[in-house]
């Protein structure tokens, strides 16, 4: 693949976030997320196509909106840049070691499935990124993105992976992942986890399957524990405060999809 190419999916990317900002903040404010157009959360003033440029009308404009003069958050050029090279790590691992098709060739060459896969691994990546940012600011995973991703995900391992042992064995492993969690939810009554960080674990089973969910609950767990002793001795939280758990189990997700083979592997060669 030419500079041209992994050029042209950067900027799809950064395009893509700028909508997954907006869709950010639609579901926090209910407004419709396809007809109406972009305001000021300050002003209410109606956004020009140069205002909406990602990254570059954010540093043309100084971080504050053209009309107010209020500051714009860091959250959307931050979302815009963390989209452009999801889809760039997406577009450069897949073309080169492919984990979805059975003959492990890689794709190489561009046809109807091969555009599908990545029309998946995109907008599974735009969903995890939305969940992502939407807890670690709302401390909450809407409903109206966890629920059509899982659909789509078994949509996707019905077209892809068709096949009753295989379908059954990602359905055990997103059950298994979500009935830790439940357990989790039950025992401490919703203090230690939410019901939202049960429905993400399921949808991680059924996408990553057994063993990388494995992996990816045990980065999540292992970040997670890091960043917050981290925190505690920063005195930037307390052992009582609450910390969103759904980055974490993003944060794993996007590990074990790119290189669980190689954690496994070399896991197992160690032992």
């Amino acid at each position: 693949m030419n500079f041209f190419s992994y050029l042209i999916i950067f900027l799809f990317g950064l395009i893509m976030g700028s909508f997954l900002n907006a869709i950010i903040y639609r579901l926090r404010s209910k407004e419709n997320i396809l007809l109406e157009r972009s305001h000021c959360p300050y002003c209410g003033h109606k956004l020009n196509w140069n205002d909406l440029i990602p990254i570059i009308s954010f540093f043309l404009l100084k971080g504050k909106c053209r009309y107010c003069k209020k500051p714009i958050s860091w959250q959307y050029p931050l979302v815009e840049i963390a989209t452009g090279l999801t889809f760039l790590l997406v577009f450069n691992f897949f073309t080169r070691l492919d984990i979805f098709l059975p003959d492990g060739a890689g794709i190489s060459v561009f046809n109807f499935q091969t555009t599908l896969i990545f029309s998946f691994l995109f907008l599974i990546s735009c969903s995890l990124i939305i969940i992502f940012v939407y807890d670690l600011k709302y401390y909450l995973i809407p409903d109206e993105i966890i629920y059509p991703s899982i659909i789509f995900v078994f949509l996707y391992q019905i077209i892809f992976n068709f096949h009753l042992l295989n379908i059954s064995y990602l359905i055990l492993s997103g059950l298994g992942a979500a009935m830790f969690f439940l357990i989790i939810f039950l025992i401490s009554r919703g203090k230690w986890m939410g019901f939202g960080d049960v429905k993400l674990a399921f949808f991680m089973g059924v996408l990553l399957g057994f063993p990388k969910i494995l992996i990816a609950l045990f980065m999540a767990f292992f970040l997670g524990a890091i960043i917050g002793i981290g925190l505690i001795m920063l005195s930037k939280k307390t052992l009582k405060s609450e910390v969103p758990f759904g980055p974490f189990l993003i944060t794993g997700t996007f590990i074990a999809l790119f290189w669980g083979e190689y954690i496994f592997n070399w896991y197992f060669n160690l032992i």
